[in-house]
């Protein structure tokens, strides 16, 4: 297994010299998730841009037997996303982007770094919005609510994350890239 140091080497072929954070300084910010009580840096953060660039990050970390934690705004009460000190921190912060909104159809299509309120303030020109509410909807991520199945104060009614989504596209841990669930 690579060390600290041996990480920018080992993705410098796959990310831009300042997605890959290395220092103490660079990791600080995250060393935990929502819930502060635990801590701990771990060797890298990566922050890919690309679908393609998280595919390969994650064959070179089977490739030499890195744990992965992947994480969206670090939100999370629940350790869900919480780093770990021998393993690389894929923060999908990047893949920030609303590629539609089908007020029609009544969805949206979003990458996975999307917060939950810029969803629903993209759908409200629509007089649509994303139910599922947690009390973080201002920080926390579509991806995130998924992995973490959120709800908030709206689920009685609307249900939880898994009640409001149609398709989902991920990459599974050998890196392949596998879409659930169809758009309508």
């Amino acid at each position: 297994m690579p060390n600290r140091n041996e990480i920018p080497a080992l993705f410098s072929g796959l990310l831009p010299k300042n997605n890959i954070l290395t220092s103490a300084e660079m990791l600080r910010p995250y060393e935990c998730d929502g819930y502060t009580a635990y801590k701990s840096l771990p060797l890298a953060v990566l922050l890919p841009e690309t679908t393609q660039q998280v595919i390969e990050i994650v064959k070179a970390c089977q490739r030499e037997s890195l744990p992965i934690v992947t994480q969206g705004a670090g939100t999370g009460l629940s350790g869900g996303a919480h780093p770990i000190s021998n393993g690389i921190l894929l923060n999908l912060s990047k893949f920030n982007h609303i590629l539609e909104i089908n007020s029609e159809l009544q969805y949206a299509h979003v990458e996975s770094g999307v917060r939950n309120l810029a969803t629903s303030e993209a759908a409200s020109e629509f007089g649509l919005y994303y139910a599922p509410d947690p009390s973080s909807q201002i920080a926390c991520t579509i991806a995130s609510n998924i992995a973490e199945n959120s709800g908030g104060v709206y689920c009685l009614k609307y249900g939880l994350t898994l009640h409001n989504l149609l398709e989902i596209t991920f990459v599974t841990i050998d890196g392949d890239l596998i879409t659930i669930g169809s758009e309508c």
